[in-house]
Order: C-alpha cells, then structure tokens, then sequence
C-alpha cells in the first residue's frame, strides 16, 4: 500500500513540477529522488513498516511475492532513469510529463501485482496501458511514432474489451470477482460460461504480453516509439503483465489447469519459435530486440505452464536478468543514431567498457552460464519438467535459445571482429558507473541467485 499510493502522489509532483521548476536537471533529480523514496517505503514494507492503512474490503493484498516484484520494478526504473533520463529531453517539449506518465504506470503495476479481485486486475492493467500509449506517441514530429501509437492504442482497446468480456463472463457463471472466490469453485463440470471467459482473459492477457499470436503489435509499436521509451516497455512494463498473468490463472483457474495447460503449451511453442525465428532475419538491432522480447516471453509462459514454487522463483529472476540486460542495451542503443547491426562495427575499439557491457547484457539474454539470463532460463525449464508431462515443450525451448544465439552474437561480432567507424557517443561517469554495476549485477545474480530468491521467504 505503501508504493501504490506513494506512486500516484509523485505522478502529481512531477505533473506539477514542470511549471514549478524550470531547470530540466531539477525535474530529473527530483524524479530520480522519488523512485529512491518509492524503492525505500517498499523495502520498508517488506520488513513490516507500513505507512498507509487502508481497508481494502479484500480486493488487494501485499504479500511476499508482490512487494518483492515491486522493489525489483522500482530498481529497475532507477536504473533506467540514471541511464536514460536525460534522452528524454530528445523527445520533446513535455519532460516533466514523461516522468509524471512513469510513475502513473508504476502505480499501475502495484495494482496488477496484488489483485485479488478482476476489477483491480483491470484497473491496473488499464492504468498501465493507457499513459503508454501516450508516451509512444510522444515524439510528435516522426510519423512512425504517431503511427506505432495509434496501432498500439486500437489493438489495445480491442484487448480491453476482450478482457471486459471475460471478467462478465467469469461473474456470470461464478457470481464473483474475489479471486478467491473464482479459485475456490470445485465445479467438476466447468459451464460454458466459464471456459468462454477463461479463454477471453488468456486471449487479452496474451495480447498485453506480446504472445503468439496476438503479438503483431509489438514489432511495429517497439520500434516506432522512441527508443527510450521502448527500453522501459519491453521491460518493467512486460514483467508486470506476466506478474499479473501467473497471479490470475494461479489463484484464479488453478482448478482447471488440466483443461488449459496444452493450450498455454501451444502458445508458449508459438511464442518461442516466432519470436525467435524472426529475430534471425532483421537488419535492425532494435528491431531485433524487438522480436526477441517476443521470445524472452515464450520463456515467462514456461512458468504460467507449470504454476510451481519453481516457477514463481524462476519468474521473479527472469523479471531480473531480462530487465536488466535490456535496459542495459537500449541504453547504449539510445546514445547510437544507426540501430543497424554495421552500426556497432568496430565499436569495441572506440568503446572498450561500453561493448564489454552490450555484451555481458547480450550473454544473458541468449542463456550463457555464469549468467543471470542462464539461471533463469534453467528454472523456467526446471519448472516445467517437474510438471511430470510434455517433455518436448522443454526440448524445444531448449533448441530455440540455441537459436537466439546466433542473434544476439551478431552484434558481439560485429563489435569486435568486423571493421567499421561509428560515430563518437557522449557518455557521463554516473552512465559508465551504472552500467557496469548492471553488468556486475547480472553475473553476482548468475553465481548466486539466492541474494535475490532469499527475499521471496524474508
């Protein structure tokens, strides 16, 4: 409770705090000192310090798994501010407004991490998506932006409406939106009515999580919007949904999981072979990210297939490693003005500690031990083999990372091994510090998993 509200409250400050200061430094520390703060009464509500009191009448609930979600998105946006905040200034006129939209979608992700009703899991999502779409088109002056926006805004109206449906359905046939409630049914013989809005929120859910086949949106909106806002949606935002995800169908449909679980398979298998598939073929680097977000989340709906204590830990490392590393990359993409894969030719030798960084970030995402990105792929297949069934669902992840290899090393080669003039990047020291503490992170995480996965029983 502590983060939700302190969220929306400093959605408002920095609304404000663009009339009322006129330094753009001012407005960018006071944004970072509020993510600090956020961060601070979160961990302190973890330890049993809680500031804001409010009855909830049981439609939400702080427990372990959702505080220690919400301290790992809050890390990540520093991050990502102490790296990417001053490109914002690139974008437009409206800087203190990004950062306003930021926390808005950060309250947003505490309701979708502790729902324990459909109403605040529609709230939440809601509040996410809807500031997103705003910052994807916030580059007012390129028509790929206003473009990527408008889709992203259809498509996901269209997705609400899906998920509206579902939610009426599931009352209908249960009589409640208490998750609870809906978890507790022992109907042996499921309605109509219930297996009809099971499948509608699977298909929003999937949408909003850029899942084959409802992913189509995600190429077009990643690299039409700019590329500092691409970094935090392919990120904390995509994390939230799979939060939000494994909450519902684990609380919610767990009694029918026989029924659904080949159905995620199939999705998953979809998922991981698209994404990874596609990715082999662009030209673009973002582009390439882009796609292969789609196949990072093939691996998240490992955990949602097998719905074990195997998988919840494997899904907050993934959230970890997968945060980390991309927002790491974009960083550095961000600060390049050629997104294609001869762009980061020769860019080892003009930027040793940056290309050391790109590509501890790179390793981890393609699965390469001594790794966060390794550990966490290995829980995702763990999960799903001790569901006893469906051993060829591990088989073919495991070859579609062997196939994100090959990706994610083009640029490696192309920044050490081929030949090339880019163009001098202007970095800062607190630019450089952060990136190696991220890399540092990604590997310390890859060692040792339990600094992380030892909060989730704190």
């Amino acid at each position: 409770m502590n983060a939700l509200l302190l969220s929306a409250i400093l959605g408002v400050v920095m609304m404000f705090s663009g009339i009322l200061l006129k330094s753009k430094a001012a407005v960018r520390n006071l944004a970072i000192a509020g993510i600090s703060i956020l961060l601070l009464v979160n961990i302190l509500e973890m330890s049993g310090t809680v500031f804001f009191r409010i009855d909830t009448k049981g439609m939400m609930a702080f427990d372990n798994f959702a505080l220690l979600f919400n301290s790992i998105a809050f890390i990540s946006t520093l991050l990502y501010l102490l790296l990417s905040a001053r490109d914002m200034e690139k974008v437009g006129v409206n800087y203190a407004e990004y950062f306003a939209l930021i926390f808005f979608i950060l309250c947003g992700i505490t309701l979708t991490s502790s729902f324990r009703s459909l109403l605040i899991l529609f709230l939440g999502i809601e509040i996410i998506s809807i500031p997103l779409y705003i910052l994807t088109g916030s580059d007012k002056r390129n028509l790929k932006s206003n473009e990527a926006s408008l889709k992203y805004f259809l498509l996901g109206s269209f997705s609400t409406g899906l998920m509206l449906m579902g939610i009426a359905l599931i009352y209908g046939a249960i009589g409640s939106f208490d998750t609870s409630v809906i978890g507790a049914f022992t109907g042996t013989t499921p309605s109509a009515l219930l297996i009809a809005g099971i499948l509608l929120l699977l298909f929003s859910m999937a949408f909003k999580a850029s899942v084959a086949p409802f992913h189509f949106w995600t190429p077009d909106v990643y690299d039409g919007a700019p590329t500092v806002f691409t970094s935090f949606m392919a990120t904390i935002v995509k994390a939230a949904v799979f939060i939000a995800f494994i909450r519902l169908f684990d609380e919610s449909f767990g009694f029918q999981q026989k029924q659904w679980q080949l159905f995620i398979a199939i999705l998953t298998v979809a998922t991981l072979f698209i994404g990874n598939i596609t990715a082999v073929f662009q030209q673009s680097v973002k582009r390439m990210l882009a796609y292969s977000s789609i196949a990072q989340a093939g691996f998240m709906m490992l955990s949602l297939y097998a719905m074990n204590t195997d998988a919840k830990e494997g899904l907050l490392l993934y959230t970890v490693a997968y945060s980390f590393a991309t927002i790491g990359i974009f960083a550095v993409l961000i600060k390049m003005k050629d997104y294609t894969f001869d762009g980061f030719n020769g860019f080892a030798k003009q930027q040793p500690l940056l290309a050391a960084t790109t590509t501890i970030f790179l390793l981890s995402l393609a699965g390469i031990p001594l790794t966060a990105g390794f550990l966490s792929k290995f829980y995702m297949l763990k999960a799903a083999m001790g569901t006893g069934k469906n051993l060829w669902l591990v088989i073919f992840a495991v070859l579609m990372a062997a196939v994100s290899v090959y990706y994610y090393f083009r640029v490696i080669q192309a920044m050490y091994f081929k030949e090339g003039n880019p163009q001098p990047i202007e970095t800062t020291p607190v630019f450089k510090w952060t990136l190696v503490v991220l890399a540092a992170a990604v590997i310390l995480l890859g060692i040792f998993p339990n600094l992380l996965l030892s909060w989730y029983y704190f």
